[in-house]
């Protein structure tokens, strides 16, 4: 039998799959402190306007905000630091081959606790989306809507 992932989802970066076309993704670990780890076991993350830029062969994630942990004093860092991601250095590299190119970029998608309690984040090879890309979007999700909604009035007869 195939195991179950039991992942703990902290934060979703929602926008992202709006603003970009995903093209590839991957799990990335976190280089955190302490006390940040605790404050993210009570959810106090976001990742609405973070990015993720590759510089001197590392990869480094800007403006994600976590919160400071109430109980934790003078060990609190700065909650919007930047934050290094942990990868291979032949995928950082595969990344930043790619992003050179135009219209490219990396962005995280989700963070999140694996089973032996890791803080791991999701992030994705991305192309940005046109504007015409992004109504078809819209257009897509408010059929799904329209059809989904008609189904289930059909079955309550």
């Amino acid at each position: 039998m195939a195991k179950e992932k039991k992942e703990k989802q902290i934060a979703q970066n929602r926008r992202a799959r709006f603003e970009y076309e995903i093209l590839e993704t991957w799990e990335a670990g976190i280089e955190l402190t302490g006390t940040e780890v605790r404050s993210l076991r009570d959810h106090n993350c976001q990742l609405t306007d973070c990015y993720c830029l590759i510089r001197g062969g590392e990869l480094w994630l800007y403006n994600v905000h976590i919160a400071p942990f109430e109980q934790g004093n003078i060990a609190n860092v700065d909650p919007d630091r930047r934050r290094k991601l942990l990868m291979h250095k032949n995928q950082i590299r595969y990344l930043e081959k790619e992003v050179a190119e135009k219209g490219m970029a990396v962005v995280p998608l989700k963070m999140y606790f694996k089973e032996n309690a890791l803080v791991k984040v999701e992030i994705a090879l991305a192309r940005g989306k046109k504007i015409y890309d992004k109504r078809a979007t819209m257009a897509k999700r408010d059929s799904d809507r329209e059809i989904e909604r008609a189904l289930k009035e059909r079955s309550r007869y």
